[in-house]
Parts: structure tokens; sequence; C-alpha cells
């Protein structure tokens, strides 16, 4: 009892540390502590620098000492830029094909069921090769022929599924006066706004046609991830060039009246997802 009593005395009794000026003795600064405080703050002290001291070895001076890790390292750059080249190619090689589509859907030279080919490439009437259909073909395809357009979906699964991890923004703050059509030809929604408002874009992309057409007067077309593509017309001025990397809700043209196809200011909005029109307001909150 004596010794542990003797030990609870050593660690909590005070102490005062005073700090004088040698030459005339002046007290300068008082500090009072026992031994447990000190143990205290000793532990803490060692835990912390046994910490950074682990950090250190396991990160900083890893990459410095250990020759495995820039190997590691190489080999890991190496790879993204592997992928990263193959996924450039793929997209430079989808862009020259819906940038063929685009021009040949704005240019006004394709009758109809033209454009219906390029909208839905698996309703293509070349798939069917053989003219004597059986019954139960002939039947099919009547009923097929039958459908109104508008009641063929467009959209995929997998586009909506591709939809989720992109936010579009609103391309113009005004009122919807015609809807989506694609049976009257009509594969966007026109959009009133104010005179003078400014159109933005739907999500980041890349300006890959920036030009003038006789029906849909000042025309801007963005090349979206994930297959998407959106056309604004009837601009009155347009604020981007082609190869213009654009960023979701920047202003890239003006409201106007631009074009034959068009009876007063407003903004036609098309979206198409892998040459394949669809519904804007689906997937844009107007």
């Amino acid at each position: 009892m004596s010794a542990k009593k003797t030990f609870s005395n050593w660690l909590t009794t005070k102490y005062l540390l005073i700090v004088r000026n040698e030459e005339n003795f002046a007290e300068k600064h008082t500090y009072g502590f026992n031994y447990a405080r000190v143990i205290l703050i000793g532990l803490v002290i060692f835990l912390i620098a046994l910490t950074l001291a682990i950090f250190l070895v396991r990160g900083v001076l890893q990459q410095w000492l250990d020759p495995r890790y820039s190997e590691r390292e190489s080999r890991n750059q190496l790879i993204e830029m592997r992928l990263g080249m193959d996924s450039l190619k793929y997209q430079l090689i989808s862009r020259d094909i819906y940038i063929e589509n685009i021009k040949k859907i704005l240019s006004g030279g394709l009758d109809s069921e033209q454009i219906d080919s390029l909208a839905s490439p698996e309703i293509r009437p070349e798939i069917i090769l053989d003219e004597k259909l059986q019954p139960i073909d002939s039947v099919f395809r009547a009923e097929f022929e039958n459908l109104e357009l508008s009641e063929i979906p467009f959209e995929s699964r997998t586009f909506t599924n591709e939809f989720r991890s992109i936010y579009l923004f609103s391309p113009l703050e005004g009122v919807i006066s015609d809807n989506y059509n694609p049976k009257d030809g009509h594969f966007g929604i026109d959009l009133v706004g104010k005179e003078n408002e400014p159109v933005k874009a739907v999500a980041d992309g890349i300006v890959i046609i920036s030009s003038w057409t006789l029906d849909g007067g000042h025309v801007l077309v963005i090349q979206h991830r994930a297959g998407l593509v959106s056309i604004y017309k009837h601009n009155s001025e347009i604020l981007k060039n082609v190869g213009n990397f654009v960023t979701g809700g920047e202003i890239i043209a003006i409201i106007g009246n631009s074009g034959e196809l068009t009876n007063g200011p407003h903004l036609h909005f098309e979206l198409w997802h892998n040459s394949n029109p669809v519904n804007p307001e689906k997937y844009v909150g107007f």
C-alpha cells in the first residue's frame, strides 16, 4: 500500500517550473506540471509520430525508395493510355457517322422515307429480302405497316439507362409551342421565349456543326457522350464554332427567327441518340 501510494503521489504531485533571467534572476515564465500530464503528452506525441512514420513509409518513402512502385505506376499509366486511345478511336468513328447522318438530315435533300430509314435503321424495308412471304409473315407485315409512326418506340432501354448518369439542362426558358411529333416529321419541340433570350447547351459536348441552312436558319449541333446529339435551329446568332467544347448550361446561341420553316421567334430543339430521334420532354425539364 505504501509503494502504490508513493507512486500515485509521484504522478500527481504538482511541480512548478520557473524560467528566470540569468543576469538579474528576473522571472520570465512559470509552468505548472505533474508527471502524469508529462507522460500523457509524451504518449500523444509518440502516437502522432508513429502515425506519421507509417504514412511516410507506406506512401512517400515507398515512391522514393521502392523500384517496384514506379514500375507499377508506369504499367497502370500505359493501360489507361491504351484504353483511352481505344475509346477515342471509337468516339471518332461514331462522331463521323453522326456528322454524316446529321448533314443528310439538315441538308433538306432527303424525303420522309429516307429520314425514317436514318431515324430507325432497325425497321428499314431493305431488311426484308424475300418478296414471297409466308401468309403469317404477310399478316404481320400488314399490321406493322399500318402502325402510326408516333407509335414506334425510338428510345431503347439502353438509351434510358445511359441517361441516368447525365443531367440535361433546359436549352431555353420558355413555353413549348409545338410538341415532338415524328408522324408529321417534327422530330423535336419548339420553344417560344423572350426576345434575345440566350440558348444554352443541354450538356457537355463538342460542337460538330455551326452553320446556316435554308430551312433551319442558323443551326448548331453538339455531340455529347453516350451517343447523344442535340440540335438547335432558327437562332438569330451562333456564339460557338465547330470544334469548340461547351459545358452544360453554357450560352451557345441567341433565340431567333431564321430559316424558312419558322413563323416567329422560337427555338427548335431536337435530341438524337445513335441516329434515332427521341422526345426531349422525356429527358429535359422545361
